[in-house]
């Protein structure tokens, strides 16, 4: 059974005439008729009575109408489906978040994606370092990825810077420099840090340890933590102070201070995917990133 049969029998039996059913249809008569006795042939039934003057469904004419519509309606769903692929509308798209770009990014791509693309599954994954995301992305993990576009990239991934983000000091609430409208580096020389982890786990460690040398010092002791959230609390706790992007202030939690800077100490943020990754969803969902971030 075809499904150009099907519609043909479908058509002829709402309009009970040859004539008429290949003039909707936009074939000729013969062709028509050929095709009907090519499904009575293959189902073993008659499903019209003809005569001179009219054509009827026979029962088991009535009873294939059920199981037509049933079938058409289906494949209607399937080529509405394969269009939104086509088009990056439906599908599944995997995407990383490096610590920082967790708190004020992914909760508005989320969002975002719900209402512009909802037939998209989004896994939208959070709170992971650099080197986690790049082997995501290139082990197929993940098909996009947030991450500071200063990380070390592979060749087979590229990256489209999104933003720069100022960096900014966080302090314990009752800390001498809290009450400050910004704060110069150099003011937090002799402060225990706490900081992402080192050895090219976290691209924000030597970007910290970066803005310190240029004010004229090197912490003297560093506190390594995996999640921007743990290290907000630790600066809480009174172990330190810390340097993050100014995007971390929509993490608010009791206890800390955020200070501007005095100086313009700046981080990137980037949008990663492998070279050559093209599929639409993948593409679409890329699009919604960008004008999350920028716009």
């Amino acid at each position: 059974m075809e499904i150009r049969q099907v519609r043909y029998f479908l058509v002829l039996a709402e309009e009970c005439h040859f004539g008429r059913a290949a003039a909707r249809l936009h074939v000729a008569q013969p062709a028509l008729s050929q095709q009907i006795k090519q499904l009575e042939r293959e189902t073993g039934s008659a499903l019209f009575d003809r005569s001179t003057r009219r054509v009827e469904l026979t029962d088991a004419g009535r009873r294939l109408v059920t199981h037509a519509r049933a079938i058409l309606a289906e494949v209607q769903r399937a080529e509405a489906h394969m269009e939104m692929l086509a088009s990056g509308h439906a599908g599944r798209v995997s995407v990383g978040f490096v610590g920082t770009a967790t708190y004020d990014v992914l909760p508005r791509v989320a969002r975002t994606l719900r209402t512009e693309i909802p037939h998209v599954d989004a896994e939208l994954r959070g709170e992971l370092l650099a080197p986690e995301l790049v082997t995501g992305l290139r082990e197929g993990t993940f098909d996009l990825a947030l991450l500071r576009s200063a990380a070390p990239v592979d060749a087979d991934v590229e990256v489209v810077p999104l933003r720069s983000e100022r960096l900014v000091a966080v302090v314990p609430s009752g800390h001498r420099l809290a009450g400050r409208s910004r704060v110069p580096v150099a003011e937090l020389a002799g402060e225990p840090f706490v900081v992402h982890p080192s050895q090219g786990r976290s691209s924000m460690h030597g970007r910290v340890l970066a803005a310190c040398a240029r004010a004229g010092f090197e912490p003297a002791t560093l506190v390594e933590v995996g999640e921007t959230a743990t290290l907000v609390v630790f600066v809480a706790a009174g172990h330190g102070v810390a340097l993050v992007p100014e995007s971390v202030q929509s993490l608010r939690l009791d206890g800390v201070t955020y200070v501007p800077l005095a100086e313009k100490e700046t981080v990137d943020l980037g949008l990663a995917r492998r070279a050559g990754h093209d599929l639409p969803v993948v593409g679409r969902v890329a699009e919604v990133i960008q004008a999350c971030v920028r716009g």
